[in-house]
């Protein structure tokens, strides 16, 4: 008996609905994620529930976090930091939830009260197109909207080492 007379017949006619929408899915359904060099994704244009900072022209870290992301919540010290040190040279941080229930992330901000902007992605439209390979992931953007860093996960003080020495790079640059 062959392969495929083992495979019952639904499931091959399943198998080739699947086929078939994926080679007609548009490309935006099926776009990798964002890659370095590339302009990221306007924050504006997306569904994000909360006040975004004024960034044209500024040094941005977007960090994709969750409530239930133990390294994120270690993480936000160290970003509010970085913002109350470098937010006047011209870097804004924005902390971008994909918690897709209001209630734990408004409680979580309740009791950790981040120094930097926070949004809430519920819809997931963001991080659907940016695609973070894991939380926290945090994207460093030059004062153009393009991509110049992708980190993942968070580490305490060497992260925040690595992360100020590209931030202060990008600082540098002239607008």
């Amino acid at each position: 008996m062959s392969f495929l007379e083992k495979i019952p017949v639904a499931r091959l006619a399943l198998f080739a609905c699947l086929a078939a929408f994926a080679a007609f899915a548009p490309v935006s359904a099926v776009r990798a994620e964002v890659k370095v060099g590339e302009p990221f994704p306007s924050l504006e244009a997306r569904d994000l529930e909360g006040v975004l900072p004024e960034c044209a022209g500024s040094v941005v870290l977007v960090d994709f976090w969750a409530t239930w992301c133990s390294p994120c919540k270690a993480s936000f010290p160290h970003y509010g930091a970085l913002q109350t040190e470098l937010g006047p040279r011209g870097l804004v941080v924005i902390g971008v939830s994909v918690d897709q229930k209001a209630a734990p992330y408004d409680a979580f901000l309740k009791r950790h009260s981040p120094a930097f902007a926070t949004v809430r992605d519920g819809a997931q439209k963001l991080v659907a197109e940016v695609r973070p390979p894991a939380m926290p992931t945090c994207y460093l953007l030059d004062r153009h909207g393009v991509l110049r860093l992708v980190h993942s996960g968070f580490h305490g003080e060497q992260d925040i080492r690595l992360l100020r020495a590209e931030i202060e790079k990008l600082l540098a640059e002239s607008p």
